[in-house]
Order: structure tokens, then sequence, then C-alpha cells
């Protein structure tokens, strides 16, 4: 696919018989399992192939094995017991250069309006040109890691405040306070100080959580242990400054000077759009209500794939089972759709920017 076919959906000569939102490993392999069932499958991300891999810690390391993260029947080669993000965005180009599959970039999903077989996608895309385009059936694989948990703490929208980790060098003899007792924050603080920063790691319960990475947890510990991560356990922080930032813990307030702060504190899917398309939900973690064979939901015609299936229970979904998602879904639209061309509803013309 030339880079024109895939800045714009302009032009093309018909409308997809599958509209997937999302081009992680899982909206991936839902386009590719719909193409493989004979559907034209169009894929769409507001950011890059794999967007959230690629915002993951720089030299991070999977917890899984190659094999379990492979898509599309198509083998994962690595010399390495566990893989690394690098290698993962390789091996998902591979894949897709390899299906070919339609897929769109950078183009923001704002609405999606109509009905089963005939509905409506209005996109955006990086200089917020407008388009519309129609499809026959709609996959949901939006995945979680877009919108963090906040702490709406005084100082939270400083630019010092930071969500995600992705590299250590610049931190390097400077104060960085990482908030979190999981993974991530784990990972990252064991990356910051082995790169030259002062790092405090605070966390509200007792202990960093027991879910840590079995190879990573003791090393935390040690570090901890030694008194080479400051870490401050049953606390929390209250408010950011410029040049601080204030924590809660057992023994009363403490300041502490702070350059950059690092909220590892998790993230949650993106309830308000699925609630947009008229997903319902069910229970305190939100579970979209879906039919756990064919993973359509509520609304006719409109699938969900991958962690947002699990709610707010975003621990129970990864990519070595969500992958299998497009194999379910593609079996119940090969049942419900045609393949022939001349079933295609006609793409609407772009729409001019307001």
């Amino acid at each position: 696919m030339t880079e024109s076919q895939n800045s714009s959906p302009a032009g093309a000569d018909s409308v997809t018989d599958v509209l997937v939102v999302g081009a992680g490993p899982t909206g991936l392999a839902c386009g590719i399992e719909a193409q493989r069932a004979g559907l034209r499958a169009l894929v769409v991300d507001k950011g890059c192939l794999c967007n959230s891999l690629f915002h993951y810690p720089s030299n991070m390391t999977f917890f899984t094995t190659p094999e379990l993260l492979e898509i599309g029947d198509i083998p994962f080669p690595s010399p390495n017991a566990k893989p690394t993000r690098n290698e993962a965005l390789e091996y998902y180009r591979n894949v897709a250069a390899h299906y070919d599959i339609p897929l769109l970039q950078y183009h923001l999903v704002e609405k999606i309006t109509g009905r089963d077989d005939n509905f409506t996608v209005a996109l955006a895309d990086r200089f917020s040109r407008r388009h519309s385009l129609a499809a026959r059936k709609i996959i949901v694989a939006t995945g979680y890691y877009d919108l963090p948990n906040y702490l709406n703490i005084p100082g939270e929208d400083l630019p010092k405040v930071l969500h995600y980790y992705h590299d250590p060098h610049p931190y390097y003899d400077l104060d960085i306070l990482v908030i979190g007792g999981k993974n991530s924050a784990a990972i990252g603080a064991l990356d910051l100080w082995r790169h030259g920063a002062r790092v405090t790691l605070i966390h509200r319960g007792p202990a960093m959580h027991k879910h840590v990475k079995y190879w990573i947890l003791p090393d935390i510990e040690n570090r901890i242990k030694n008194g080479e991560i400051t870490a401050h356990f049953h606390s929390s922080v209250v408010r950011i400054d410029q040049d601080t930032a204030t924590l809660a813990t057992p023994t009363g307030q403490l300041t502490i000077p702070n350059d950059y702060v690092f909220a590892m504190t998790g993230y949650h899917p993106d309830f308000d759009f699925l609630s947009s398309l008229g997903v319902h939900f069910e229970g305190k973690d939100r579970l979209p209500v879906c039919d756990p064979e064919s993973l359509e939901s509520n609304v006719p015609g409109l699938y969900l794939a991958g962690v947002i299936v699990a709610g707010s229970r975003t621990n129970e979904i990864f990519i070595e089972n969500g992958r299998f998602h497009g194999r379910q879904i593609a079996a119940d639209l090969k049942l419900k759709l045609r393949s022939d061309p001349s079933t295609d509803l006609p793409l609407l013309a772009p729409q001019s920017s307001p």
C-alpha cells in the first residue's frame, strides 16, 4: 500500500465490509482473520501500528514467550526466551506487510453512527482534515493504554508529570519520583536508577505488588533494601510543585526535591467512546455486554475485541489471549456477510474541515 493510500480513505473503490478500530496486535489479528474469511477489512488507528507497544519503555522485555504473541499463523522468530519491545514491533510490521492489511494510521475515529450493515464512521487525520466512510460491521479493539488513571491532586497538570515512561537518558542526575507499585513502576524506577537518576518510589500499598514480574520483584526489593532507591509505602502524593513534591507518609507530610514525576498509576478503557456507540455495561467492573462466543455487543453489527471485553479488569486479557478474538469474530462475520463485492456500500465523499 502506498503512502497516499495509507493517509486518506478518499478515492477507495468501495466500502469495507469490516472496519477495525485499533491497530494493536488484537486489532491487527481481527483484520487478518476477517480478510482470511474472504471479507474486506480496514484497520484504523489514531496513532501508529501497535501504538501502545511503541510507547512502552524502549528496552522493555515481555513477560511471555514469542509463540504466545503470534498472530495470523506467522512464526515469531526471536533468539530470546522472552522477546523485547523492538522485536515485537518488527514482528507486527512484518505480519501487516505479509497480509497487506489495509491500514489507516494517524486517523482518530471521532464518531460512529448508523446501524448494522450501514455504519458511518467519521475520521480526523493528524492535520484535522475530516473524512467519512461507510462500513457494514465494526470491531472495536482500542485497548486501554491511552487513558491513564489520574491522581486528581494539585500540580498533576504540570509538564513535569508524565504517565508514560520511555527512556532513562533525559533524567540523568535528576530527582525523579515514581508513583505506583506494579510492573511499570518497578521497571521505570530500576531503569532510571541504573542510568544515573535519583529515584524515590511511592506506593499506597504495604509493599511492591505481588504480581510484579518474578525476575523484577527481587531486583526492586533489593535496591530499596540497600537504600539505592528510596521507597515510601502506605503513602501517597498530595501535591506537586515546580521543584518539589509533597508526600503523605505514615510519619507525616514530607516535601522532597523533585524534577520529574512518573505517575505509573494504571490505565482504563475508553468507556465514554463505547457508551457513545450504544454499548451497555454491567456490574462495578463495567463489563461491556457482548456475546461470549461471537463477541458481538448489544449493538447489532458492533463487535468488541481485546482487553476492553473485560471492562475495568484490565489484568485479565493480554495479547496472549486477546489475539484469538479475531477468529471468534471472523467466524460470526462469515456467517452474516457475503464476500460478494456487489454487496458493498458506497464510500461517502470526504467532508471539509469546519
